[in-house]
């Protein structure tokens, strides 16, 4: 019968005609093997003592039998199954009873249309040689169409019942799906949250082990100038405090940068990862081809895989050149940062840690790849769509 979870190439009308006979007879196998099996085994079954012999017999049958529906479903209508997944024995039994049950009802269906095919014959024939009236003729047309249009709807569900059934037995059904789906939620919300209180630490620590303390000295140099009492001795002080002033202005900015680049609003991504090429102390070298408008939250995660990259590359890996590619391929965005560094790179640290967390947010993917001796390759896909 028709319908496919995933298939390659659309199989022929022969071949899914084919398949839908042959699942016909191994809907028959199946009803035999229940019919035969629970007579023999219904017993057992009801005994608590042999229930789970009897069922390990029952199943060791029905899974044979499942394995031809799957090979038949792959076979002739080119469906792909996860190899991975493996169906529980709830799931099997009950798979088995509705395959039956349809592929029985199937053959019904076909055998009325192939009766149906006989009568138009011998309509035709009759109406050929005009041993029939115009009136008759009419109305055993007409109830014809009425049934053939039935009789193809018939198959029509059929068919789309057996892909169902397959589905939902040789893969995950909606219902995981979705529950998986809320589980990745959970987990990503969650980790968003840890990220998010872990960059606000790293604020605060950067702010007060580094601004705040620049400020202080900045303070204490313009205290000593006014308590100077000499001219030349308060010009110098003065002089470094200008000078500290000017450090202490170029750490804030760059704290700034590390909360969120202005340049992202006002330039776009090209530019502030420009940015980051401008202020990296190593040689970085970008490619940017992105021939559209990007999401916002895809192009502040971008920015900070990029910029989180780089600055690991430049702190860890003893890195001298770093190459950054950025390239939308139809609704998905990757970035890609790959150093020359010694490898090695820590994928549970909070800064890549955090980068996973805030891809996954988006339903985007991060791969990460730093064997030691490097090189180290960050790569993260960000839907766009």
């Amino acid at each position: 019968m028709g319908g496919s979870a995933t298939r390659t190439t659309v199989p022929s009308w022969l071949r899914r005609g084919i398949g839908t006979l042959l699942g016909c007879a191994t809907a028959l196998l199946g009803a035999l093997y229940f019919l035969v099996a629970g007579t023999a085994l219904g017993p057992f079954l009801l005994w608590p003592r042999t229930r789970s012999s009897a069922l390990g017999i029952l199943m060791a049958g029905a899974r044979r039998l499942v394995t031809v529906e799957r090979v038949r479903r792959s076979a002739f209508f080119g469906d792909l199954f996860p190899g991975h997944y493996e169906s529980s024995d709830q799931k099997i039994l009950r798979y088995l009873a509705v395959r039956s049950y349809t592929g029985l009802l199937c053959a019904v269906v076909i055998a009325l249309l192939v009766l149906g095919a006989v009568l138009a014959g011998i309509l035709a024939y009759g109406a050929g040689r005009g041993t029939l009236d115009w009136d008759e003729l009419l109305t055993q047309v007409l109830l014809g169409g009425v049934l053939l249009f039935l009789d193809i709807q018939g198959l029509y569900a059929l068919a789309a019942l057996d892909a169902r059934t397959a589905r939902e037995c040789f893969g995950p059904s909606e219902r995981e799906l979705l529950q998986r789906r809320i589980d990745e939620l959970a987990a990503s919300r969650a980790a968003v949250v840890e990220a998010v209180d872990a960059e606000r630490r790293r604020i605060e620590r950067d702010l007060h082990d580094g601004v705040q303390q620049r400020l202080v000295a900045l303070a204490m140099l313009i205290g000593r100038a006014r308590r100077g009492r000499r001219p030349e001795q308060a010009d110098a002080l003065l002089l470094q405090a200008h000078e500290e002033s000017q450090g202490v202005l170029t750490e804030l900015r760059e704290v700034a940068w590390r909360v969120y680049p202005s340049a992202l609003d006002s330039l776009g991504l090209e530019e502030a990862i420009g940015g980051v090429a401008e202020r990296s102390g190593i040689p970085l070298r970008t490619r940017f081809e992105v021939p559209a408008p990007l999401p916002r939250p895809v192009e502040t995660a971008a920015y900070f895989v990029v910029s989180e990259s780089v600055t690991n590359a430049a702190k860890h890996s003893s890195a001298s050149a770093i190459s950054v590619t950025v390239t939308l391929d139809g609704a998905r965005l990757t970035v890609r940062v790959e150093d020359d560094g010694t490898g090695g790179a820590n994928e549970a640290g909070s800064g890549l840690a955090g980068l996973r967390s805030r891809v996954a947010a988006l339903d985007g993917v991060l791969h990460i790849h730093s064997p030691l001796g490097g090189p180290t390759t960050i790569t993260a896909e960000l839907p766009c769509a």
